[in-house]
Order: structure tokens, then C-alpha cells, then sequence
């Protein structure tokens, strides 16, 4: 290929402006080049917290966001993956302390479904039993949270770190705690693949 044609089709792409959802002002998140708009759904964009927010104090939070919608300059996104960076968790672990962790899926009060992973980390070692009350505590409240928020809601409340404070402040009767986080958060399906799959399960029951 020659270089004057591969100068022709760098010349032709576009550059999008990645916007966050609304739920974070449309924040820029970055840029991506296509020479199709179809060409920028379902792009994934990484950054921080901090980055979308302007604070350098929430970088130890990393999102991921999904293209969903192209304009004529713009591509707009929704949040789709919420985790703690690698090194902000590894920093969590003490030695001579407890990690609890569970894993659930949970559906939101506009039916979409989310997995989400909470963890706490005691002051000093917990038996088996104060782990596992812990546990049903963390697992206990993520499902009521789920229940009684939207989709939006509920990332609202894990991202600014309300649903961490509420484990927190329930689970430390239990076992006195150090901290408490949610380690990552997942959207598995939208409402309409949820409605979906109940259908198709509706048939085959019949």
C-alpha cells in the first residue's frame, strides 16, 4: 500500500470526544478515531476516578466505560466495570488481620444485573464464625441496596463509597474492622437481556 493512500484513509477518520454518563457531568474521558461512527460502539475507555472527578485523591478507584451512543463529534458512554487498582488493594492486606470477601449477583430496582464483590479487613484475626457473619452482613446489605436503587443508584452509592460506610458501620458489631471496600463491580446484563432471559425460561417451563 502506498503512503499516499494510507495518508487518504488516516485523513478520512475522525476523532470522538469519550464522554462519561450523566451521572459524572459528561466528563471528557478521552478521544478515539474511526472512519465510521458505527465503528466507535461498544469501545471500552479505562481511567480513574480521580481522572473523571479532577480529584487525585480518588485514583486508587478504576473504571471502565462502554460506548453506547455516537454523535458528530462525540461519543457518549455508560459505566460498565468499577474496581480497585491492583496496588491500592494489595496495600489493603496486613499481616495478622482477616480479608473477607464475597462475590454476589444482584439485580437492581430497574432490573438490570450487577455483580458485585465487597471485602472487609479486620483489625486482627477473626475465627471462622465472625468471617462468615461478616459475610452474610456484606452480602445482607448489597442485596437490599441493589433492591431499593436503580442501576445508576447503586454505582452512585459504591463509587463515592456509601454502601462501604453502611458494611462497614453494621459489620464492625461483629468483629472490630479496619476497612471495608467494594472491590469490584460488574454490569452483567441490561433489563431488556434480563427480560429476555426470563422469557425464555417462562417458554421452556411451559
Amino acid at each position: 500500500m502506498s503512503e499516499r493512500s494510507v495518508s487518504k484513509r488516516s485523513q478520512e477518520k475522525r476523532w470522538y470526544t469519550v464522554l462519561a454518563p450523566e451521572q459524572f457531568d459528561r466528563a471528557e474521558i478521552g478521544e478515539t478515531p474511526a472512519d465510521e461512527p458505527e465503528k466507535v460502539l461498544d469501545r471500552t475507555i479505562e481511567t480513574t476516578l480521580g481522572d473523571v472527578t479532577d480529584d487525585g485523591g480518588e485514583n486508587n478507584i478504576k473504571l471502565t466505560f462502554r460506548v453506547t451512543d455516537v454523535g458528530s463529534d462525540a461519543a457518549y458512554t455508560e459505566l460498565i466495570k468499577q474496581e480497585l487498582t491492583r496496588d491500592y488493594n494489595r496495600s489493603l492486606v496486613r499481616r495478622g488481620s482477616s480479608k473477607v470477601k464475597a462475590i454476589l449477583t444482584v439485580r437492581t430496582a430497574d432490573d438490570y444485573r450487577v455483580q458485585v464483590q465487597p471485602v472487609a479487613f479486620t483489625t486482627k484475626v477473626a475465627d471462622r464464625s465472625q468471617k462468615e457473619a461478616i459475610r452474610r452482613t456484606m452480602l445482607d446489605l448489597v442485596e437490599e441496596a441493589a433492591a431499593e436503587r436503580t442501576f445508576e443508584g447503586l454505582l452512585d452509592s459504591i463509587v463515592q463509597g456509601r454502601l462501604s460506610s453502611a458494611i462497614y458501620n453494621e459489620a464492625k458489631t461483629i468483629y472490630p474492622l479496619r476497612r471495608v471496600e467494594v472491590e469490584k463491580t460488574t454490569l452483567e446484563a441490561h433489563p431488556e437481556e434480563v427480560h429476555a432471559e426470563e422469557e425464555a425460561a417462562a417458554d421452556v417451563d411451559e
